[in-house]
């Protein structure tokens, strides 16, 4: 028959030192953790914010006064273009869209209504190379706004090698460069021109992009729509086959990204608007369309009224709760449909 022997252990207790060392470094990390979370709240509510609207003709006759430039044909408009490429980058919380750390990297709602100034800043730039700035297709670009094209097409999410924010500040200088220059009366290498023609250029990128949005706007609750990609033309044709009928629909994560792109988008536009009609004003009524302008502005001010719920509403189109983007999409249906009529003015002889 076997023994069984059991050894027993005494139990090693832990230094009451050591214990309370730990347990004050636990508390200390946590309480520093907990005072970060609660900045970075604070910062986000406080940087959840969309700049407040500017009076165009002050702005440019402040900005020339600054620099004792001539308020010359073209000025206003350019001095808004600066303006807003300058509230992008320098508004309150700075330009949050290529941020990699809380709170930046949290938000969206600030960052898509950056994209949706950035849209049309690039549309603008890239009509005052193309258009405002030639006298006619054969004309030589201004070498400034042909550099600031590119800076402002540059990633809008790169935070470093370069910044985004560097390449649109580079950009805003070349416009900034080529304003002083239009002011100057002592040359003519750079020029504005306000003619019908070339509002109408622009007024065709806005008419591209106003539609876009109406379009991602309604589809917010859903909707089976037939295929017109080629309707009116009997010989036109397409790449690939498309389905004649099929459901669009922005995913759910999406639709306050699209609504707060398109306040971005109108907020600028609106700031536009009511520069170009001082600069194209005798344009404008020569073809007794200054009114149609002014609908247009009235037409875009609702989209940038307060949204008092704190978040944006999907309700069903006739349903309990209410649906933001809906409402959004019938400003901007509206104003497009102003534009179209617009451009019809300006086409006329």
């Amino acid at each position: 028959m076997g023994w069984k022997f059991w050894q027993q252990t005494e139990p090693v207790y832990m230094d009451d030192g050591m214990s309370n060392t730990t347990s004050k470094i636990a508390r200390i990390a946590g309480g520093l953790i907990a005072a970060y979370l609660v900045v970075c709240v604070v910062l986000a509510w406080w940087w959840d914010y969309e700049p407040d609207q500017f009076a165009v003709r002050e702005n440019a006759a402040m900005m020339a006064q600054s620099s004792n430039d001539t308020l010359v044909t073209g000025y206003i408009t350019t001095a808004t273009l600066v303006t807003l490429g300058e509230t992008l980058l320098e508004k309150r919380g700075g330009y949050l869209s290529n941020d990699v750390m809380p709170p930046g990297i949290w938000m969206d709602n600030v960052p898509n209504w950056e994209f949706g100034v950035l849209t049309l800043v690039r549309d603008t730039a890239r009509v005052y190379r193309n258009d405002l700035s030639r006298s006619q297709s054969q004309s030589v670009e201004d070498k400034d706004l042909s550099e600031a094209e590119g800076k402002f097409f540059f990633d809008n999410s790169s935070w470093m090698l370069p910044q985004t924010e560097d390449e649109y500040r580079d950009g805003i200088e070349l416009i900034r460069s080529y304003l002083h220059r239009l002011a100057d009366t002592g040359q003519t290498d750079a020029q504005f021109y306000a003619r019908a023609d070339n509002l109408q250029q622009w007024l065709a990128a806005v008419e591209t992009r106003l539609g876009s949005q109406s379009q991602r706007l309604s589809a917010s609750v859903g909707k089976r729509q037939l295929n017109i990609d080629l309707a009116g033309d009997s010989a036109a044709q397409q790449a690939t086959a498309a389905p004649k009928d099929q459901m669009v629909k922005t995913p759910w994560l999406e639709i306050d990204d699209v609504f707060y792109e398109t306040r971005g988008f109108t907020w600028a536009l609106l700031h536009l608007l009511r520069a170009i009609e001082q600069d194209f004003g005798d344009v404008l009524d020569d073809k007794n369309a200054r009114v149609s302008l002014q609908q247009i502005i009235r037409e875009l001010e609702p989209t940038q009224d307060t949204l008092w719920s704190p978040m944006v509403l999907n309700g069903d189109g006739l349903g309990l709760l209410a649906n933001h983007s809906l409402v959004m999409a019938s400003y901007i249906a509206r104003a497009n449909a102003a534009i179209i009529d617009l451009r019809a003015l300006l086409a006329q002889g």
